[in-house]
């Protein structure tokens, strides 16, 4: 018998919390309707109301793992230009235990979004928004002379995006190589890179004996 409606939006935040509990632990390759079942100590058979196939479990998940990455604690944000963005970026990489499973996750959801169209347009999708929320800031760093006038935030915001996720997946596998204060370090060269060059100023940094 299917929970009645009440029941059924009073557990929904227990499904919630035990889909969360098995993709911290064991990633998206472990979740599976038994895992879920066994970590709300109910049956198969009982989630099944909820997520009648694997693949409606997978759907929620993302949707579940996007909510918490917007709604974890953000850094303050300067008002504008390349700082702003940093403070943003920032905000990704995998710099605190949250941080470190968050991106665990979020990476091993990527195979299964290569594999069905389309979980991989969601997935695109996701990477739109993220590239139309970083673009104001470059748009706003170029009209504040941070960035040459001829800057191309669109291009730009997808280079921010690549950078930040190559450095996330290095940084997951090789932390020791890795670590915060190299990963921050990075950005601001990343950071550095985009700014307006000055005469006698090499990309971000002063030109030794200048």
């Amino acid at each position: 018998m299917p929970p009645a409606p009440g029941d059924h939006e009073a557990r929904r935040e227990d499904v919630s919390q035990a889909v969360w509990h098995v993709l911290a632990d064991k990633g998206f390759g472990g979740l599976t309707l038994r895992a879920v079942a066994s970590a709300m100590d109910v049956s198969t058979g009982m989630l099944m109301h909820y997520f009648p196939t694997k693949r409606a479990l997978v759907a929620h998940a993302l949707d579940l793992l996007e909510k918490r990455s917007a709604e974890r604690p953000r850094r303050e944000r300067p008002t504008a230009g390349l700082a702003a963005l940093g403070a943003m970026l920032l905000d990704i990489l995998p710099l605190t235990a949250d941080d470190i499973a968050r991106n665990r996750i979020w990476v091993s959801s990527w195979d299964l979004a290569l594999a069905d169209d389309a979980l991989g347009t969601d997935q695109a999708d996701r990477y739109t928004r993220m590239r139309s929320v970083i673009r104001p800031h470059l748009e706003a760093a170029r009209d504040l002379g941070e960035l040459p006038a001829t800057a191309d935030p669109e291009q730009l915001a997808a280079s921010a995006v690549a950078f930040t996720h190559g450095l996330v997946v290095q940084a997951l596998f090789d932390p020791g190589r890795f670590p915060e204060e190299v990963q921050i370090a990075m950005l601001d060269d990343f950071l550095a890179s985009l700014a307006k060059p000055r005469p006698g100023v090499g990309v971000g940094r002063p030109v030794p004996g200048k």
